[in-house]
């Protein structure tokens, strides 16, 4: 077997290690995937973290740099507080990755401390900064505190560092040519779609169309109680060709901004 051959199979297994841990709290991903009737090819994964020395994106990205990916853009979302990037790989046959952070400094000292005092459990393998999972004790005060400032934070605290969503590439898709026609398969076998700012975000001006369900509800333990909340989602993506005739591969922010809000309550 020839070193290319190495790598691809080596990248294959950790992409087949996300989705696994991926459908156990989001069950949903694999029944809607079975849907279509047709192998899906996956346009995207996307992960969650902290702007810390020890868990942030650019340590995520330089990991992921030994399965061929590299960083191609970078994205700011004012009202969320967050920054991203996206990597693509050396083998275009690979999903887009992207990986987000929380700038912690912009929130309240309330919040901060709560991350501050998990963030001796964060991992010290960068592998399992982006499948690790949590490995601290959560509490449902802390929970609902940092739910009141951001979403994104709470999702944090309960979920730690997993992939977030994977994504359906329609343009690979034979079954189904629209974004319009896959979320009505998605409704109409009994998934809720992520409505703000309409079931559809983006445009075919702006070369991406993207839709998601609305995250799996999971119980999870807080000390001795249990409480359901929001785990993740299934996003769906159709890309466009820019004027060189080439697929666009980047991101629009504006809406990334409301697939964010998949995660709500």
């Amino acid at each position: 077997m020839g070193e290319s051959e190495k790598n691809i199979m080596k990248v294959e297994q950790f992409l087949d290690r996300l989705w696994e841990n991926y459908i156990t709290y989001t069950p949903s991903a694999k029944k809607i995937s079975q849907l279509f009737g047709e192998k899906v090819t996956n346009d995207h994964i996307a992960f969650r973290t902290f702007n810390l020395d020890k868990c942030n994106i650019y340590k995520q990205a330089d990991f992921l740099s030994s399965f061929g990916y590299k960083v191609c853009g970078d994205y700011f979302f004012e009202q969320k507080r967050l920054q991203a990037i996206h990597l693509e790989n050396t083998d275009p046959v690979h999903p887009k990755i992207f990986l987000s952070e929380l700038l912690c400094e912009d929130f309240s000292d309330e919040l901060r401390i709560i991350i501050d005092n998990i963030s001796s459990c964060f991992p010290e393998d960068p592998e399992n900064l982006l499948i690790g999972g949590r490995n601290w004790n959560i509490e449902h005060d802390k929970y609902e505190l940092l739910a009141k400032e951001s979403e994104y934070a709470s999702w944090l605290y309960i979920w730690g560092f997993c992939p977030n969503h994977f994504t359906v590439s329609v343009n690979h898709l034979t079954n189904f040519n629209e974004l319009s026609d896959v979320n009505n398969i998605i409704k109409n076998n009994g998934f809720m779609l992520n409505s703000s700012g309409g079931e559809i975000k983006g445009s075919v001006a702006e070369f991406l169309e993207q839709s998601s369900t609305m995250a799996d509800k999971i119980k999870v333990q807080f000390g001795s109680s249990t409480a359901e909340v929001p785990s993740c989602y299934y996003e769906f993506a159709k890309r466009y060709p820019e004027a060189d005739g080439k697929l666009y591969q980047g991101f629009v922010a504006k809406s990334a901004d409301k697939i964010f809000e998949s995660t709500n309550k």
